[in-house]
């Protein structure tokens, strides 16, 4: 009885030798930090490698990764200046710095973090109009990354980067767009063709203002010949009346071989005697 009760106490004290050295020994792998704290006070920081530490009075509180954490900030909506709905979501690349800050100067740094990029977030585009949040992702993101960067120095930690994923209207905003798009697509259409008409008449009236033009010079010219030509035929004939009985009865038969040439001409009824005839129609001289 003796001997066993030795025993248990021997191996009582191995199991609680091997329990303290493994409380005590501490290996932090690379790319985290471990925080201790010494009887719930701050007491020191683990880096990656082996560390000793006093079992029972010292614990690890905060296990720390120091490289870079990727934050998906969700989806929200936003009100522009112009009142109108957009939807957007980003994505931050952090970095902790100094773990005692990120431990102790916020509950949860990641959470703090994504919230503060949120309220940011919205109120950099509640400044702009719709169409300059559509088309200004790269100004938002360096006034948001701006923005952001001194918060997050006094919480231990470096915003590496602020990307916007996606900034797009909402499904109402969408289909508003959609209609005003196509409003404008028939007002430009109607203008166009008003254009189009306006222009088509003014080439019409000046196209009826040169024929015009042409047949007023046209007349003036026929009128000129026949003058010419009246002036060069009484110089010819001098005072000599049948030459002009020549032209006139010339003339006079063309104008019944047109009549009787003509589709509805029933009658032609010509004179017995034409020299007489013509001889009429300038006058009789003894």
């Amino acid at each position: 009885m003796e001997m066993s009760a030795g025993f248990i106490v021997v191996l009582a004290i191995l199991v609680f030798a091997v329990v303290t050295i493994a409380k005590g020994v501490r290996i932090v792998p690379q790319g985290e930090e471990w925080i201790v704290e010494r009887l719930g006070k701050y007491h020191g920081t683990l880096h990656p490698g082996l560390s000793i530490i006093i079992p029972y009075l010292d614990r690890i509180a905060y296990k720390l990764v120091t490289k870079d954490i990727i934050l998906d900030v969700q989806e929200q909506e936003v009100i522009t200046r112009d009142n109108a709905v957009i939807l957007t979501n980003a994505i931050s690349f952090i970095k902790v710095t100094d773990p005692v800050k990120a431990v102790y100067g916020v509950v949860d740094f990641s959470e703090a973090i994504r919230n503060l990029i949120m309220t940011t977030l919205r109120s950099i585009i509640g400044e702009m109009d719709l169409d300059e949040a559509l088309s200004s992702r790269d100004k938002i993101k360096a006034r948001l990354r701006e923005s952001i960067a001194d918060e997050a120095v006094d919480w231990g930690l470096t915003v590496k980067s602020v990307e916007i994923q996606d900034i797009k209207p909402s499904e109402s905003m969408q289909r508003a767009m959609e209609m005003q798009a196509s409003a404008e697509r028939e007002r430009k259409a109607v203008v166009t063709r008003a254009e189009g008409e306006k222009q088509s008449a003014i080439l019409q009236a000046e196209a009826r203002l040169e024929a015009a033009k042409r047949d007023a010079a046209a007349q003036v010219t026929l009128a000129e010949s026949s003058a010419e030509s009246f002036r060069r035929v009484t110089q010819a004939i001098g005072s000599e009346p049948l030459p002009v009985m020549y032209m006139l009865g010339e003339r006079y038969v063309a104008a019944l071989s047109r009549l009787s040439a003509a589709d509805n001409a029933k009658v032609i009824v010509l004179p017995a005697d034409l020299q007489d005839a013509l001889r009429g129609l300038l006058g009789r001289r003894d």
